[in-house]
């Protein structure tokens, strides 16, 4: 069954089930009104209290820094996204991302349990940032918690919204800027931490191979290659590496009928058009570097450096690419309510409003464009 049926069997049990126990559940800070689920708690707010004043200098330098990276990202990622609408029948630009799921024509698959945890460092650290540069700049924050917009899942900071309107302009700049700063920087120490890892993985492996990581449903590898097979030859031409792997790869077409040799048998399979490029064959599965382990001092415990680079690949990915997106100036995002804050140095609120909002309109087109490209 396609992943997405999971998620939609998971959310239909909890809207059944908070709307069965809604009056008990009230009680315990859960708000339902229709499409949205919403726990509130207040429990939260010292920890980021605490954190915001171990250096209160620190954070606001910070992001003094981080609104102009903030405005630097908001340029770069709405011109990356307008400039590739001319290609993106054959390569989206943006892309749903939901763990354990295919999502038609995105050249990303997120393996479910390192999504979870990625998206999951996504939502606290954004939401804590919020909050934690909220305090700093004297704005109160009434509650903490989590949400269900339909079938789509978030986390919010919610600051006293009175106290967040009198504040000023450069002071409300830092708390919208937080959130996306915070990911961009997670994003950056999770890829050193990735670097570390893999200059580990040579001290105790070789490379010996290509390994199936995941077949590509109704690709035509599926019902003839499996997970975790390694590819040992395609069409007589030896697989030892990475860079062989894809120079033979990319060397088919579609309708070609490949022998594919793998340490449990050889097959055939007749390459289908590439998704991103017709012209070239498409195998539809994803592959991976297989090591051996060749210094077993350690015993087994070297194969987590494994486990630990994949995690940390996604967790800047995921950080990088959803703080990012979160700074395009359309609203109801950070980066469209940062946009009216810089627009109100100058102009007056009735020459801006109409500016962001036109902006924000034609941005969400193109994304919700490129998104159903992504699917045609």
């Amino acid at each position: 069954m396609n992943g997405i049926y999971y998620y939609l069997i998971a959310f239909a049990v909890i809207w059944i089930l908070v709307a069965i126990f809604r009056e008990r559940l009230s009680t315990h800070g859960v708000e339902l009104n229709f499409p949205v689920i919403m726990w509130k708690t207040q429990k939260l707010r010292g920890l980021i209290s605490r954190i915001s004043n171990l250096s209160p200098k620190f954070w606001r330098w910070y992001m003094n820094v981080g609104v102009i990276v903030a405005f630097g990202a908001m340029i770069f990622i709405t011109w990356t996204i307008v400039s590739t609408l001319p290609s993106v029948f054959e390569t989206p630009s943006v892309s749903i991302v939901i763990p354990g799921v295919d999502i038609p024509g995105s050249q990303i698959y997120v393996p479910f349990v390192y999504g979870l945890i990625a998206l999951a460092t996504v939502l606290v650290v954004h939401e804590f940032s919020h909050g934690i540069q909220a305090i700093g700049e004297k704005i109160p924050i009434k509650s903490i918690g989590l949400l269900l917009f339909a079938i789509i899942p978030g986390a919010f900071v919610e600051p006293d919204e009175e106290k967040l309107k009198k504040a000023k302009r450069s002071s409300k700049l830092r708390v919208y800027a937080a959130g996306s700063i915070a990911n961009v920087t997670l994003a950056l120490i999770a890829l050193i931490l990735l670097s570390l890892v893999s200059a580990g993985i040579p001290q105790f492996f070789e490379e010996d191979g290509i390994a199936v990581d995941r077949i590509v449903p109704d690709s035509p590898s599926e019902g003839i290659l499996k997970e975790g097979m390694v590819l040992q030859e395609i069409d007589n031409h030896r697989i030892n590496d990475s860079q062989a792997y894809v120079d033979i790869v990319s060397s088919f077409s579609p309708r070609d009928n490949v022998e594919v040799k793998t340490d449990q048998g050889t097959y055939h399979i007749t390459l289908a058009k590439n998704p991103n490029n017709e012209s070239v064959g498409f195998f539809g599965i994803q592959a991976n570097k297989h090591f051996e382990l060749i210094n077993d001092s350690w015993g087994p415990l070297p194969w987590i450096l494994f486990e630990l680079a994949e995690l940390f690949q996604w967790i800047s990915m995921l950080n990088l690419g959803i703080g990012l997106f979160n700074l395009l100036p359309i609203k109801p995002l950070d980066g469209g309510y940062m946009l009216e804050i810089l627009l109100s140095y100058k102009l007056s609120e009735r020459q801006y409003k109409p500016i962001v909002n036109a902006l924000s309109m034609v941005l969400a087109m193109v994304i919700v464009f490129s998104i159903v490209a992504g699917f045609l």
